[in-house]
């Protein structure tokens, strides 16, 4: 069933990163904005001859009382969408529908998820966080999580501090930064030179336990999900969410 478009007002900005924006909106009407983790919302950009379609995950959890949802923005050179939002100010709106998306925690018992993304793939994970905690207290399933973000230099990593945070209140979440690009001598405990992929022979993977998400660049995705596959895990326990850096 399509979504309604409602139109968006953007209530403030900031930058995260040198060259990614994060963003918060409410709804013209001020209503609620019904979510699950995981999921995304669709722009509707006027184009020079048409309406451009853009998306984007959630950033923030569900069920904030003051009806706002979180948006971030990576500058894409060119780019019709990332060029609104940069030069959005507070007040300014846009219309979108949404939302959409089956990218999320689903109810199962595995005993480890290990949610890979690079970039502004992140965001979902950060808006999966007061789930991952309430199944991270349920002593019945004993669950592990490991978040594994890819990036090129360390001063690109996204909402590091919330990530560091909640793992050293939740001793079964690990946050591990990927650098790809990176020339860093010492490095922190929870970073790695290398990419996303280089982190899975310390982690001993499980194909009959792991569940692994992916999200963020369309190649690391492919190359990530061909070595999963290859290695014996089911199609079904690997889930996947391309961002496409499209203008």
């Amino acid at each position: 069933m399509a979504q309604p478009t409602h139109r968006f007002i953007l209530k403030w900005s900031k930058m995260i990163a040198p060259m990614v924006l994060h963003l918060a909106f409410t709804r013209e009407d001020n209503l609620a904005i019904p979510f699950k983790a995981g999921q995304f919302i669709t722009l509707h950009i006027e184009g020079p001859q048409k309406i451009l379609h853009r998306s984007y995950s959630l950033a923030n959890a569900p069920h904030q009382e003051d009806n706002v949802i979180e948006i971030s923005c990576a500058k894409v050179e060119g780019g019709i969408a990332s060029s609104l939002l940069f030069g959005m100010q507070p007040g300014d709106s846009l219309f979108a529908s949404g939302p959409y998306g089956l990218f999320v925690l689903k109810e199962e018992h595995p005993a480890r998820y290990i949610l890979v993304a690079t970039g502004t793939g992140v965001t979902p994970y950060r808006s999966m966080l007061g789930e991952i905690k309430q199944r991270l207290e349920d002593l019945q399933q004993k669950l592990e999580v490991i978040l594994i973000l890819g990036v090129r230099h360390s001063n690109e990593l996204l909402f590091k501090e919330e990530f560091l945070d909640f793992a050293k209140k939740n001793p079964r979440f690990k946050f591990y930064a990927c650098y790809s690009q990176e020339k860093k001598a010492q490095l922190e405990h929870f970073e790695r030179l290398g990419h996303v992929q280089d982190t899975f022979t310390d982690l001993n993977l499980n194909v009959e336990q792991d569940i692994v998400y992916l999200c963020g660049n369309p190649n690391m995705i492919d190359s990530t999900f061909a070595l999963l596959t290859s290695l014996g895990f089911d199609r079904k326990n690997i889930r996947r969410e391309k961002y496409l850096f499209s203008h």
